[in-house]
């Protein structure tokens, strides 16, 4: 092997362990600039070239990704999650009844709006919740994320590497939906149940007193603008458009405004992910141009085609290895050489997903909510985590599975 193809191998290595574990000690780097300076590194090692790196350049995804979350800014500053919330608490009578709530919202938002999104604004809120009603805060955010990483499985627009899938298979909308919603939500209920059970003692049965009320602001023009157009970009999903031209139709037609600055649009717009993507489509586009993504998958490949459950170990351990994005894209270049391509591509987007409820550090949505609690005084430690996680995981892929094989 030749001395620059080791050097470039080594930099992938190091790239990776670096996104699976988010920072590396001594350097403030996070997954973002640790991505963009392997892959610039790549190219100036000459493993992958300038116009290759551009190649590798998903732009599908990448467009998709970023019109989801135009649309989403606009429906946080339409004051759409706050609403929410405040519903939620309206609703609950009971803290078992709240959690219920909690899991539901979390995990039906997730699916449409994209389930990092949710946990960074729901964090907040429920934290608001349980001071407000005097509850621990622990178990309901064990359920806010757990949820929210099962319901992001049941559609393209759920989570980054469904978008991966969903642009690379060709799956429609409406039949990637129709075969893992059913998952996601007896998943969603495996969600409560063991959460449920495990913080039984923290979670009396007693009733709330009466229903507190939430501060919200709502722009109604802005909300009703904000739901013309996510029903219009579902309605286009439904009918088989492009689904990245359908979420960026919707991104546009709100940017035409007389009374938002576009400035304040794109300040919160997450370009840290969408350089953290092109980065790692550049990394792993090197190993394929340097013919290594396919020695990889050759020992991989014979136990992946054994079967679902096979093909589903292999992706929960890739996934809690080097992260579930990097899994996926390492796959992609070789489902269409399976004997059910289809199947393949959902059951991928099924493991990868749910593999993430496994521990903490599972998912980029599990530290996002371990983040913001610790930032409020709120500790949600692995070992509290891990208490329901694994159960979770263990419960949701077993009925995943069981699904998949009789479809």
């Amino acid at each position: 092997m030749p001395p620059v193809t080791i050097a470039a191998l080594i930099v992938v290595g190091v790239t990776i362990v670096g996104v699976a574990i988010g920072r590396y000690p001594f350097l403030r780097m996070n997954r973002a600039t640790i991505a963009l300076a392997g892959a610039t590194l790549l190219m100036a090692m000459g493993a992958i070239s300038l116009d290759e790196a551009y190649a590798a350049l998903d732009l599908n995804t990448l467009t998709l990704l970023f019109a989801m979350m135009i649309l989403n800014v606009n429906l946080r500053i339409a004051g759409f999650f706050q609403w929410v919330g405040s519903r939620v608490v309206r609703l609950a009578r009971t803290p078992y009844q709240l959690l219920a709530w909690i899991v539901l919202a979390s995990g039906v938002l997730s699916a449409i709006f994209l389930n990092d999104t949710i946990v960074l604004i729901f964090t907040p809120l429920t934290l608001e919740i349980c001071r407000t009603l005097r509850q621990p805060p622990i178990p309901y955010l064990i359920a806010l994320v757990t949820a929210a990483n099962i319901g992001s499985t049941a559609t393209i627009t759920g989570n980054p590497q469904n978008m991966i899938i969903g642009i690379a298979s060709g799956i429609p909308f409406v039949e990637f939906t129709a075969a893992l919603a059913p998952i996601a939500l007896l998943g969603m209920i495996i969600a409560w149940a063991v959460v449920a059970l495990v913080y039984r003692r923290e979670l009396s049965a007693a009733r709330f007193s009466a229903p507190p009320s939430l501060t919200i602001t709502v722009h109604e023009s802005l909300l009703r603008k904000c739901a013309l157009a996510t029903l219009l970009m579902l309605i286009a999903f439904v009918a088989g458009v492009s689904i990245p031209l359908a979420a960026l139709s919707a991104a546009a037609l709100l940017l035409i405004t007389r009374r938002w600055e576009p400035e304040r649009i794109f300040a919160e717009i997450d370009w840290s992910l969408l350089v953290f993507f092109a980065g790692l489509f550049i990394v792993t586009g090197s190993l394929e141009i340097m013919g290594t993504s396919e020695q990889l998958f050759g020992l991989l490949q014979p136990l992946a085609e054994e079967g679902i459950v096979a093909l589903t170990l292999i992706s929960v351990l890739l996934s809690n290895l080097i992260s579930n994005v990097p899994a996926v894209l390492l796959f992609r270049p070789f489902v269409p050489d399976f004997p059910d391509p289809r199947q393949t591509w959902l059951t991928l987007a099924m493991a990868t997903t749910l593999a993430g409820n496994l521990t903490l550090l599972g998912s980029v949505a599990n530290l996002i909510v371990a983040e913001i609690a610790r930032r409020s005084g709120v500790e949600l430690t692995f070992g509290d985590y891990l208490k329901c996680g694994v159960v979770i995981t263990i419960l949701s892929l077993a009925v995943g599975v069981a699904l998949m094989r009789s479809a």
